[in-house]
């Protein structure tokens, strides 16, 4: 049976262009997989080209089945004990079942016949064999547009009225993301005959809105498809396509003004616009250059966000006057579209000055008492409340650190203040970054300002830390001032939901921590920012600290370090987060040992022996030391040890492991020789202080025994 190629367009009103390219991809998907499920394409041959414009979605699938292939189905029916009589005839129950599979019952005997009998586990069962015929591909596209449909990632739908075909004219409710007006089905030129939403399937569809050469746009087959909506009705359907188109032509268009231009990509403006248009047409506008004594991130933020236009730099990346539009139209003279757009964004521009300007009449410190207007969380008290504990928190950092007090602290007292401006009102984007303008205006130094703007880094995973010592305190205490304060009232990550961002500060916290090898202690750090909340909260600085060590945890597999690894050394909590990749590397220099297993599996014996004991002191006599296996032992350990301490100490955790794996011979011949739990309490004492001595000197590092397979 020869195949032919299928079409599958869904013409609708305008969708939503941040969700389009995840619409198209799972229209096409699902649509592919349900006809593959069906046996009417093939994971082998068949190929599926998803398509998506501002007003249709589509598929293209190629190799399908006007008919899938019958297919023999085995099917396990009863065990024999139930599905025959003692005299081999077939029971009630049997018949029954095979009256249900639609098997011919009139001579049970022939019916038991055909029947197979094969081993189920300890028994033995009845089997059937039957033929299931292929499914047509008018039934098997139904079933699959119509899971396409359902499946369509849309977080919200909308309910409109449809007119019906029946003899008295009357309307249906019909729930879809968009109202659609056109169905296309073809198989080869064939129209399949399928419905959806209230419609039917046939081989017309409608171009552009303004541009297409005829209407409607008539598909001669499914390959057609693409050439013909562009020819005919121009558009271009795949969204990869016009995307491709637009930033050719954006570059193309920088590149026309002159080598000093270059566009200010941004991928999710770029998938927007591609969602915005059907034909792309990129147009060169400009505004009058007095705006550009606004900071130029209040000017690319409204023009990117409001506007959806693409701003262009120079080499150096400072804003220029001029910026580029995708238009949806190509008309010969443009410049009704260009004038259009330039006089659209010159009241957003002029209101971002406006803003700016008024905004530098106050200074920031004039700020700070409004700030108690500001709503933080019902329990927690306002945003003047907030900040307070945060620059309490970072002038505790900063003194342990041996920074400069005072500026941190007024860095921390500032950092919120533009919350309260004009600017950050009208874009709350611009936190932070406005700050920093700001303090500059107001005489403040470039380090203060700097750390105002970096006390929200990082914002985003691979974001950058902030680039002073001032500004990482600030940060390190903002981000534990939330923490603590939302672990105290009880507001912790439960599943997917996460509304303060509690995992994202955390791996933040781990960040500058590590990154920036500070020598601070988690633990402390914690408890530091426990006093500043009072009595609002209650003490949970276990689970907090748990949670930043679940994080750490996660974030060192994501970069290639084995479970086995990371548990060894998290397992001791180690306070310095710094030491944590050299304490790793170590691990795994060791693991590389080939005395590594059998230290790893005799120091989780000793665990399980020091668990079961209880209380026991590191603490060994050599007076009580009799058998020559342990006398080896603790003369090994008094050799070993204190290198590996050194060595430990001065930082050099790879080497340390390495030493004390000398211990493996005599920590094999006292496990072979020497009977740790003897009758004699002093003997028994004495070797369980000899082996609390070895774990403890065997696991600074990390805890070996996490090794052991």
């Amino acid at each position: 049976m020869t195949t032919q190629n299928l079409l599958v367009e869904l013409f609708v009103e305008e969708l939503p262009p941040k969700a389009l390219k995840k619409l198209g991809d799972a229209f096409a998907g699902v649509l592919f997989e349900q006809l593959k499920a069906q046996g009417l394409a093939s994971a082998d041959v068949s190929v599926v080209t998803a398509y998506a414009s501002p007003r249709r979605l589509a598929a293209h699938v190629t190799h399908v089945w006007r008919k899938a292939a019958d297919k023999a189905v085995q099917q396990k029916l009863m065990p024999v004990s139930v599905g025959l009589d003692a005299s081999g005839n077939a029971t009630p129950a049997l018949l029954k079942k095979l009256q249900a599979l639609g098997a011919d019952v009139s001579d049970p005997a022939v019916a038991v016949a055909a029947l197979k009998r094969a081993p189920d586990g300890k028994a033995e069962a009845l089997f059937y064999d039957s033929l299931v015929t292929g499914a047509a591909l008018d039934t098997g596209l139904q079933k699959a547009l119509e899971e396409a449909i359902a499946k369509l990632p849309i977080p919200k739908v909308m309910s409109y009225q449809l007119e019906t075909d029946c003899a008295l004219p009357g309307w249906s409710s019909v729930n879809f993301v968009r109202p659609a007006h056109g169905l296309v089905a073809l198989h080869g030129s064939t129209v399949v005959p399928v419905t959806a939403l209230g419609l039917k399937a046939g081989n017309t569809t409608q171009g552009h809105r303004f541009e297409a050469r005829v209407s409607p746009v008539v598909i001669k087959d499914a390959d057609a498809y693409a050439q013909t909506l562009l020819g005919d009705g121009a558009v271009i359907a795949s969204f990869n396509d016009r995307r491709f188109a637009i930033v050719q032509q954006l570059a193309q268009a920088a590149e026309r003004l002159g080598p000093g231009y270059e566009v200010l990509m941004d991928e999710d403006l770029l998938s927007e616009v591609t969602g915005l248009v059907e034909h792309p047409n990129v147009l060169v506008c400009a505004f009058e250059s007095q705006f550009l004594d606004v900071p130029q991130e209040c000017l690319i933020l409204t023009m990117k966000a409001n506007q959806k236009y693409f701003p262009l730099v120079d080499a150096k990346g400072k804003l220029t006057n001029k910026f580029l539009v995708v238009s949806n139209i190509s008309p010969d003279d443009a410049s009704a579209v260009i004038g259009g757009n330039e006089r659209v964004v010159r009241p957003r521009l002029a209101d971002a000055k406006f803003f700016f300007d008024q905004d530098r009449k106050k200074t920031l410190a004039s700020r700070v008492a409004g700030l108690d207007k500001v709503v933080y969380h019902n329990k927690l008290g306002s945003q003047g409340e907030r900040v307070k504990r945060v620059r309490a928190i970072a002038e505790t950092i900063a003194n342990r650190l041996g920074a400069d007090v005072a500026d941190v602290q007024r860095a921390a007292e500032l950092a919120k203040t533009d919350l309260v401006t004009d600017m950050v009102g009208e874009f709350p984007e611009l936190q932070g970054i406005m700050g920093r303008y700001y303090a500059l205006n107001d005489g403040l130094s470039q380090d203060v300002a700097d750390a105002i703007e970096d006390h929200y880094k990082p914002r985003f995973a691979g974001d950058e830390l902030p680039r002073n010592t001032i500004g990482v305190i600030v940060t390190l205490a903002d981000k534990l001032e939330t923490l603590v304060g939302m672990f105290g009232i009880g507001n912790v990550p439960t599943g997917d939901k996460d509304p303060f961002a509690l995992r994202r500060h955390a791996l933040g916290v781990i960040r500058m921590l590590v990154e920036k090898d500070l020598p601070l202690k988690l633990a402390e750090l914690v408890e530091d920012a426990m006093p500043v909340f009072g009595d609002k909260i209650t003490n949970a600085s276990t689970a907090l600290v748990d949670f930043i060590y679940d994080r750490l945890a996660g974030s060192l597999r994501e970069q290639g370090f084995s479970a086995q690894e990371v548990d060894a050394v998290l397992a001791l909590q180690p306070q310095r987060l710094g030491d944590v990749a050299k304490r790793l590397s170590a691990v795994r220099a060791f693991a590389a040992l080939p005395e590594a297993p059998a230290l790893a599996a005799a120091n989780k014996r000793i665990a399980n022996i020091l668990k079961k004991a209880g209380d026991v002191d590191a603490h060994v006599s050599e007076v009580l030391l009799q058998e020559p296996a342990e006398v080896a032992l603790y003369a090994a350990m008094k050799e070993v040890a204190p290198k590996a301490n050194t060595q430990f100490e001065a930082g050099d955790y790879t080497a340390s492991l390495q030493t004390l794996a000398a211990l493996r011979a005599p920590v094999d011949a006292f496990f072979d020789g020497v009977m740790v739990n003897a009758e004699e309490m002093d003997l028994r004492l004495n070797r369980q202080g000899l082996l609390k001595s070895l774990h403890d000197a065997m696991n600074r590092v990390a805890d070996l025994s996490r090794l052991a397979s």
